[in-house]
């Protein structure tokens, strides 16, 4: 306020002397008698009754301006101003005395610099802008140092790129396949957050996600964990339909790729991310949703099995010319009315390798008191199909079978005549979740060499003489030699 009313004098200075011409310098110098002063400082403008100290910081007063410039005022040290608080610092500062931001690194090479300044530098008071105490670099400086000045939206990005790009190969992933529901009118914010949750708490390396609606994808991506991730969907595809599903990858992606199933009349693609697992070589990670079953009046017959069946086969088709190859989502599969899933060619169902005993119903309308009052159904609709050159699977789980905690809702069932209330849990979804882990075998089994069926090894040729003097050197090619010496053993016991 006090800035204000004397800026208001200066101006009624001005309106009553119409025709005398001043510059902005003198505007601060009149009315003379006002002596106001600037805290040399923090900059603020005191009044003339502040005579002692500065009103924001204490400092104690400078002199006030005097009625002309000031010989010593030209002759005076050059000063730079900070872009935080304002505070002029001297040059030979390489950091601001107040707030400790950063010279600006073009003022810093020129320190040397002799060059005169207006006297009236000093004397003028900036807007305050906020300050928060910590040093920054100033991104809007020439960059003659070599200095990171990304935005932080991006250094985040760069972040990951860094940790995935370092060249070193992962010996294990893991990867999860979700059927998100698209119903939306079932607390969606809820479930979605505690699908949320459910990736936070795993940290897939890559996410398979099928009915995704563009509200489903917009909350996905006001997520805190959505920045880890790079997404096969952009937002204008993800607007442009009803839903679609998206693969999503913490890794480096070489390549997004959508391709329309010939034979869909739901708009049912196959989507695949070819990425890198860390030393070059190539990995596909795929997913889709195959032709859902609709049984509706008036015959109740509607399941199309025939498209599902033509659309796993047109699948594994495209991706077999790859060397790994992990196909992930909801099949929609039926055994008994699809038959079995077609695995010629040296595919794999993970979870019917890993868990043969075990029914992996990932729909069931039972386990999920969510579904109460639907009809029966329980099938193992999403599966993981997998083709491995030098990878294999470690273990695969069922996810998301949890209710969220204090979230319910009310249904209605038809019972005969009658209608019932229901007031049941909410799940994040009517599916399951499905977590696969994927390793890379052991060294032994890289080279070709597999101890559960070794042939038992003479002793004549094992000399411990050999492996005595390779643990007493210490050297590396010792040690190989030691750790290969069942294979150099197969092959002199073969010839």
């Amino acid at each position: 306020m006090r800035l204000i009313a004397s800026l208001s004098s200066s101006l009624s200075f001005v309106l009553k002397n119409p025709k005398k011409k001043i510059t902005g310098s003198e505007i601060l110098r009149i009315p003379s008698a006002m002596s106001s002063w600037a805290c040399k400082k923090c900059t603020f403008v005191n009044p003339p009754s502040q005579k002692s100290e500065c009103q924001i910081c204490l400092s104690s007063a400078s002199p006030p301006l005097p009625s002309s410039p000031s010989p010593s005022s030209s002759s005076s040290s050059p000063k730079w101003s900070c872009k935080a608080c304002t505070f002029f610092n001297p040059y030979s500062n390489s950091t601001c005395e107040i707030c400790d931001t950063r010279c600006p690194v073009l003022l810093i090479s020129n320190s040397n610099d002799t060059t005169d300044h207006d006297s009236d530098v000093g004397s003028v008071f900036f807007p305050l802008r906020h300050c928060n105490k910590r040093k920054t670099i100033d991104n809007e400086d020439d960059s003659s140092e070599p200095l990171n000045l990304k935005p932080e939206a991006s250094s985040k990005a760069i972040k990951v790129a860094e940790n995935l790009d370092s060249g070193n190969a992962f010996s294990s992933f893991k990867i999860l396949s979700y059927n998100v529901w698209f119903r939306e009118d079932l607390e969606l914010h809820k479930r979605m957050k505690a699908i949320g949750d459910i990736v936070q708490l795993h940290s897939p390396d890559f996410i398979c996600f099928q009915e995704v609606t563009p509200n489903i994808y917009d909350i996905f991506k006001q997520s805190t964990w959505w920045n880890g991730y790079r997404c096969s969907v952009s937002s204008e595809m993800a607007y442009s339909r009803p839903y679609f599903c998206m693969v999503l990858s913490k890794h480096p992606v070489k390549s997004f790729s959508n391709k329309p199933f010939s034979n869909s009349m739901m708009g049912r693609e196959l989507c695949i991310a070819e990425v890198e697992d860390g030393s070059g070589k190539s990995l596909v990670i795929a997913t889709s949703h195959l032709e859902s079953p609709c049984p509706a009046p008036p015959k109740w017959d509607q399941m199309y099995s025939k498209e599902r069946v033509e659309q796993a086969n047109e699948a594994l088709n495209i991706l077999k010319k790859h060397p790994n190859v992990i196909f992930g989502g909801d099949m929609n599969w039926d055994d008994k009315l699809d038959g079995q899933y077609p695995l010629q060619g040296g595919w794999i169902d993970a979870w019917s390798q890993l868990r043969p005993n075990e029914n992996g119903w990932t729909y069931d309308t039972k386990s999920n008191q969510m579904l109460t009052g639907n009809r029966t159904l329980q099938k193992r609709l999403d599966r993981f199909i997998c083709r491995f050159h030098d990878l294999k699977i470690s273990s695969i789980d069922m996810i998301g079978m949890d209710s969220i905690p204090g979230i319910l809702y009310n249904k209605e069932k038809k019972a005969r005549k009658e209608i019932k209330q229901l007031v049941l849990p909410v799940l994040p979804s009517d599916h399951y979740g499905l977590l696969l882990t994927i390793s890379k075998p052991s060294i032994c089994r890289l080279v070709g060499f597999d101890f559960s069926s070794a042939p038992v090894i003479p002793w004549k040729f094992f000399h411990f003489g050999r492996v005595a003097f390779a643990l007493l050197s210490g050297s590396m090619a010792s040690y190989s030699a030691i750790l290969f010496w069942p294979v150099s053993l197969v092959a002199l016991d073969s010839s």
